[in-house]
């Protein structure tokens, strides 16, 4: 390569029109995913005093957000249910009349084209906020692994029954992958695919979607199943195991903290890779824009660029319905 100044690295920024031809990494619609919050009632929307502009929608004010969604481009959502009732070991998670299996019937009734993502975990539903069961051992209370699994087979496949079009566990109890696409197969739909969150760290950034589903836990911490932050190897074992289990989607939440392993994972695994931008990366732009520290959707699409240029096919962001149109 010819050195300065025959060589001018310059030449390829010129101008808007050579650096969109250039251009290594794209952020579409079609990489876009965005949660939706659903709760109990008719047009009930109840917004996130630590997610400003997200709400928790009733399932009818649910189906008008898929709409304008898929209006902009966007035609992936990642449904989370806040139950009316919840009790030690989640029955509402898998009650067929539960909030999510109503949201599906009623989503996939009316715009059978939108791609119904559903959240399988037990927080949402316990009355203890915890992913697992809980139970005494040695005069402490712990999360116990097997016993949880049934339970998360339970709720996908209730889920699955009622419309959903991908399955996806997070609540890091080992072998639940596995639980999951049996329970799945057995009943007839071998189709669904899994989108696991293989790499789930027991992150700080989750702190407003606590308020989000209600489910913060009553005792401890989730440290005892979700990945130690400090980890790196252990992240490729994680995702190892959740594809020798029949996932078909690897994700890793959060996003931006931990770009590394998003890249590591994209140089291990050829399978689609899925990042989720948290609730804290969301809460963070939005009070940085707000007190003038950056603009917002320069922001928003710096990160999203970087997330993807890591190796993320699939963004998850609740930025997705504010700046679709801005791709």
């Amino acid at each position: 390569m010819a050195i300065f100044p025959m060589t001018r690295l310059r030449r390829l920024r010129a101008n808007p029109g050579i650096r969109k031809l250039v251009r290594e990494t794209q952020v579409t619609t079609q990489n876009l995913v965005m949660p939706i919050f659903i709760r109990p009632g008719k047009k009930q929307k109840r917004e996130i005093k630590t997610m400003p502009g997200i709400f928790q929608l009733s399932p009818d004010l649910a189906l008008k957000e898929c709409e304008q969604l898929l209006k902009s481009g966007i035609s992936s959502v990642l449904l989370f249910g806040i139950p009316e009732s919840k009790d030690a070991m989640a029955h509402s998670g898998y009650a067929e009349d539960g909030i999510v299996q109503q949201s599906l019937k009623l989503i996939k009734s009316e715009l059978p084209e939108m791609l119904l993502i559903c959240d399988v975990c037990m927080c949402d539903y316990t009355d203890h906020g915890h992913c697992g069961v809980v139970k005494e051992e040695n005069g402490q209370k712990i999360i116990a692994n097997d016993p949880s699994l049934e339970i998360l087979s339970h709720i996908a496949g209730s889920f699955a029954r009622a419309g959903a079009d991908v399955i996806a566990p997070s609540d890091m109890m080992d072998g639940r992958v596995q639980v999951i696409r049996d329970e799945l197969d057995a009943a007839g739909f071998k189709h669904l695919p899994i989108m696991s969150y293989a790499v789930k760290y027991a992150s700080s950034f989750y702190g407003p979607f606590r308020e989000a589903l209600e489910n913060q836990p009553k005792f401890g911490d989730r440290k005892s199943y979700q990945m130690d932050p400090a980890n790196s190897r252990e992240a490729i074992l994680e995702a190892k195991q959740d594809l020798a289990e029949a996932a078909d989607i690897l994700m890793v939440k959060p996003a931006l903290p931990y770009l590394d392993i998003i890249s590591k994972l994209r140089e291990q695994f050829s399978v689609p890779l899925a990042a989720y931008q948290v609730s804290g990366e969301y809460s963070m732009i939005k009070f940085a824009a707000k007190h003038g520290a950056g603009n917002e959707e320069t922001m928003v699409m710096e990160s999203w660029t970087a997330i993807k240029r890591a190796g993320a096919d699939i963004i998850i962001s609740y930025f997705a319905r504010d700046y679709a149109k801005s791709l």
